[in-house]
């Protein structure tokens, strides 16, 4: 994307900082855990930034400050040009009506007490936003456009594979139409054909609305197919990130070579099975869940 864009969201050395109890024998002290230590990166409005890394090394915590869900200890937070590093109330509301979540585990992230469309619907409700064409069509074109029956509006998340209840909260995440779309392991816990297709949703979803992803993840085969950028995390830090043929062709970084020896090598041309350019099929008729 061309340098002359102006980043949709854009973090200068952002740092977090926790206080945890260290206990020494018999002595308990709280102590400072460094978190993130001078995080800078930027997405681009229709972009995708890939955050990689192992387990612990910040990713998840990166993206809960730049949806303001923590503050940031150091550095400065700008979304939309907007320096949002300690912004509160109303404004506060309305950058985080611009940033959804995509989750790991669906079913830990939607209730088990709601249907469907109120699942849906809950962001625009929550929001003080009236449901455009009323709650059971909007959720109904909602689920449709997430490849799901439409009529499927009044059953419960137990009612629906780990793949569909994933497509569910996709739904919800783009109910409100936001600007950038936070995806924290979202398809790390699927089967890998189910991965694909929903990879696939992702990616027509974006090419329809536009909107800038950060997707948190692990799988590098993953990253390298969605990912316009890369940032590699390492203990807090980002210690490399650039475009996403330059991380996996040429890294720099030991770190980043020592995850790339890690996994098979991937070509750069290598497609996800089963990619159309089209929108997928309900999800009755696919993924193999029935």
């Amino acid at each position: 994307m061309a340098d002359a864009v102006a980043p949709l969201l854009r973090t200068e050395e952002i740092g977090k900082t926790f206080k945890v109890q260290r206990r020494h024998r018999l002595v308990t002290r709280n102590v400072d855990f460094v978190a993130l230590d001078k995080i800078s990166f930027q997405v681009r409005p229709g972009e995708t930034v890939g955050l990689v890394g192992e387990s612990g090394s910040g990713k998840s915590t990166t993206a809960r400050v730049v949806a303001r869900l923590l503050e940031p200890s150091t550095g400065r937070l700008f979304f939309q040009e907007e320096d949002i590093t300690h912004a509160t109330g109303s404004t506060l509301r309305r950058i985080r009506s611009q940033v959804q979540f995509v989750f790991q585990d669906p079913f830990s992230s939607l209730n088990p007490r709601h249907t469907v469309q109120q699942i849906i619907t809950a962001p625009l409700v929550y929001q003080g936003r009236p449901v455009p064409g009323g709650a059971r069509k909007f959720a109904g074109d909602l689920l449709e456009q997430v490849g799901l029956d439409p009529d499927h509006v009044d059953r419960y998340p137990h009612q629906f594979s780990g793949g569909q209840a994933q497509r569910i909260g996709i739904a919800r995440a783009i109910a409100v139409r936001p600007s950038l779309v936070i995806c924290d392991e979202a398809v790390s816990a699927l089967d890998v054909s189910v991965q694909a297709q929903v990879i696939e949703l992702l990616r027509g979803l974006q090419r329809e609305y536009g909107f800038a992803y950060l997707f948190i993840a692990h799988d590098l085969a993953v990253v390298r197919q969605v990912a316009h950028w890369v940032c590699v995390m390492s203990e807090g830090r980002i210690v490399e990130q650039g475009h996403r043929d330059a991380i996996f062709d040429h890294p720099q970084h030991p770190y980043t070579r020592t995850l790339l020896e890690a996994v098979p090598r991937i070509p750069s041309d290598w497609v996800l099975p089963g990619r159309s350019g089209h929108h997928p099929a309900p999800a009755q008729k696919h993924e193999g869940e029935g």
